[in-house]
């Protein structure tokens, strides 16, 4: 169902130029029609409203039942941060998080990773920008169950592209939870997108483009 907070964030991403159309390469190889680009959130406006619709949809989904937000290096890093910032301020929600380095620190405390350090037990949540054929969360799981004995319950993304992943049959999230019993919950899905694009009249080139994607890619 296409909601009016649904609506909102297509229209923020649309307004921010980060929902884009035209010819773009994907992580996974593909060409896409439409791509969500999150570095080109600039402004500090931008990313505390940005922060309020992912903190929005982990307080309906687990509200404070986690110890720590993750945000994978590098487009992860804000948008943990600003996640994080928005549940303390507009839910009362204070929790820690942290990121990595792409590259491992060998000076002062040295590691991979900045701000707060897990430990055995905690339940950690995954604040990411899009899972397209779910390459970034096979890289980042290795970094989370390196640190200490997580576990990892939930990932909050801006976009499920519902792309079909490794295995026929199956989209990206959907292997996500077998391989790793994580839950993905997106703002928006493909399908919201597409939706959201016809009730607006926009361009039938690129709605066909879309569609024609969606039709060979896609799994709904």
């Amino acid at each position: 169902m296409l909601t009016a907070a649904k609506k909102d964030f297509i229209t923020f991403m649309m307004s921010a130029d980060v929902l884009r159309f035209g010819e773009f390469k994907t992580k996974s190889g593909r060409l896409t029609p439409y791509f969500v680009n999150t570095g080109n959130y600039k402004t500090g406006a931008q990313i505390a409203a940005l922060g309020k619709f992912y903190a929005n949809l982990i307080k309906e989904t687990c509200s404070d039942q986690f110890e720590a937000m993750f945000g994978p290096a590098y487009k992860g890093i804000p948008l943990a941060t600003a996640a994080a910032a928005s549940l303390a301020r507009d839910h009362g929600i204070d929790k820690p998080y942290f990121f990595n380095r792409k590259e491992v620190k060998d000076h002062g405390e040295g590691g991979s990773l900045v701000g707060y350090k897990p430990v055995d037990g905690d339940r950690v949540i995954i604040i990411e920008d899009v899972i397209t054929a779910g390459t970034a969360i096979r890289e980042t799981m290795p970094i989370l169950t390196g640190c200490a004995k997580v576990e990892v319950p939930d990932m909050f993304i801006s976009v499920n592209r519902c792309e079909v992943g490794q295995s026929a049959g199956k989209t990206a999230v959907m292997e996500v939870y077998d391989e790793f019993g994580i839950q993905v919950h997106p703002i928006v899905t493909v399908a919201d997108i597409h939706e959201f694009l016809k009730e607006e009249g926009y361009d039938a080139g690129i709605l066909a483009r879309m569609e024609q994607y969606m039709e060979q890619y896609c799994i709904f």
